[in-house]
């Protein structure tokens, strides 16, 4: 038998060509048919290798999930946006490469990006999601997380509506 190690780690500057690609894929297999296309090239393309060596140092946290020395998925988090909320923490951010998706690689790294931001003195949790990203949705709602704000973003000429899901 054969052990695998997964590891949920802070990203580092040298992986960020991998997390580049993680970015990519992820993004185009979760919002392709519901961004416009252009926008969402051009979104991919914004957050090259350059960018993720830049916010690894940046003043948000960026976790990564490694398994067996790959890098499987990344979160991004820090301080909440959403100032009209009583939530202190937020996951901006929580990817997988399509291949990890569905063996609760997301639960692991939703959990440990949940208690770094408690353990940061963070009260309540919120994550935004789009309206019509039925995957991260059932995501966050299996996840204890409770719908309970929505605004809306803009792709090119398309309006989307997102939704807030928060946790005590």
């Amino acid at each position: 038998m054969k052990t695998v190690s997964i590891e949920v780690r802070p990203g580092e500057p040298h992986e960020a060509a991998a997390i580049a690609d993680v970015h990519r894929v992820s993004w185009l297999q979760a919002y392709g048919g519901i961004i416009p296309h252009r926008p969402l090239v051009r979104m991919v393309h914004r957050r090259d290798e350059t960018w993720w060596r830049k916010a690894t140092r940046g003043p948000a946290t960026l976790l990564v999930v490694d398994v067996a020395g790959t890098i499987a998925g990344y979160a991004t988090l820090g301080l909440s946006r959403a100032r009209a909320l009583p939530q202190e923490g937020e996951i901006y951010e929580i990817y997988l490469r399509p291949e990890y998706q569905g063996i609760g690689l997301g639960r692991v790294l939703f959990g440990e990006a949940k208690s770094l931001l408690k353990s940061l003195g963070c009260e309540g949790l919120v994550v935004w999601c789009l309206e019509d990203s039925a995957n991260a949705r059932n995501f966050f709602h299996s996840a204890g997380g409770r719908d309970i704000a929505e605004g809306m973003e803009d792709f090119g000429e398309k309006h989307l509506k997102k939704v807030g899901f928060v946790w005590s």
